[in-house]
């Protein structure tokens, strides 16, 4: 663990920490010395929860399907019984990112986007915010993307959520600012992984040649921004969407 202690004495509750995301911001939140609380659906975390373990943080691994609105009432609560009646900051990582062009996308293919991407949002922070309240505050982070604004082919389920979930922040920072809750987003760019190279080689391409930093993103850039939304440094931040890109954002597009 880092001693630098920026998060000593938190209690984080990560959702879907079994991705490459979710473990970045997992070990970040642990590193900085916050207990945490490892959600995962069918991805196991034990091999990160024992790594936190050993590096000599606290963490527990917490199993819960984020499209049933009492699992996610339920998630919240364990992780703070476990928590010892506390729960500080909480990220909404937990997502899907499936490709289908729009003609041809029934309900059923949106809802499953929808009610995984922004549904167990509200459903999450509504529960922790029921926490927070009882004990003074804390944060929420919902992790979005940039595609929020920039919409991708193939993606307008996913596009349409991620937006939402920018103005669900917004909302909720709003209504929950006045009980010490600060609500905020992190809106990633392209995030690499193992496989995405050899999956998407062409977009990889492209991306390299407009990000003005001249690389994709580590999980480990994403989880930075979560730990200093969830800090001390960023008590008066809140209703803000925060970009995690490496600047691509900043091109021209026409």
């Amino acid at each position: 663990m880092s001693d630098d202690g920026l998060l000593a004495g938190q209690v984080a509750l990560v959702t879907g920490a079994g991705g490459g995301i979710g473990r970045g911001i997992a070990l970040r939140f642990a590193a900085a010395g916050a207990s945490v609380a490892l959600h995962h659906r069918a991805r196991g975390v034990d091999d990160l929860v024992a790594g936190v373990r050993e590096s000599g943080g606290r963490a527990i691994a917490l199993r819960a399907d984020l499209t049933d609105e009492d699992a996610c009432a339920r998630l919240v609560r364990d992780a703070a019984e476990w928590g010892g009646g506390r729960l500080t900051a909480l990220v909404n990582n937990a997502g899907v990112q499936p490709v289908q062009a729009l003609p041809g996308m029934t309900v059923a293919d949106w809802r499953s986007v929808v009610d995984t991407n922004l549904s167990s949002v509200f459903a999450c922070t509504q529960a922790a915010a029921e926490v927070m309240r009882a004990s003074g505050g804390g944060s929420v982070t919902h992790i979005a993307s940039i595609e929020a604004g920039r919409p991708a082919p193939l993606h307008a389920h996913y596009c349409a959520a991620k937006a939402a979930v920018v103005m669900h922040a917004r909302s909720a920072a709003l209504e929950y600012g006045p009980y010490g809750i600060r609500v905020n987003t992190v809106s990633p760019g392209l995030i690499d992984r193992d496989g995405l190279e050899k999956d998407w080689p062409e977009g990889i391409r492209r991306w390299q040649q407009a990000v003005p930093t001249g690389r994709l993103g580590r999980p480990e850039d994403v989880g930075d921004a979560c730990v200093f939304l969830a800090s001390p440094m960023a008590s008066w931040i809140t209703g803000h969407d925060l970009v995690v890109d490496g600047g691509v954002s900043a091109r021209p597009t026409w």
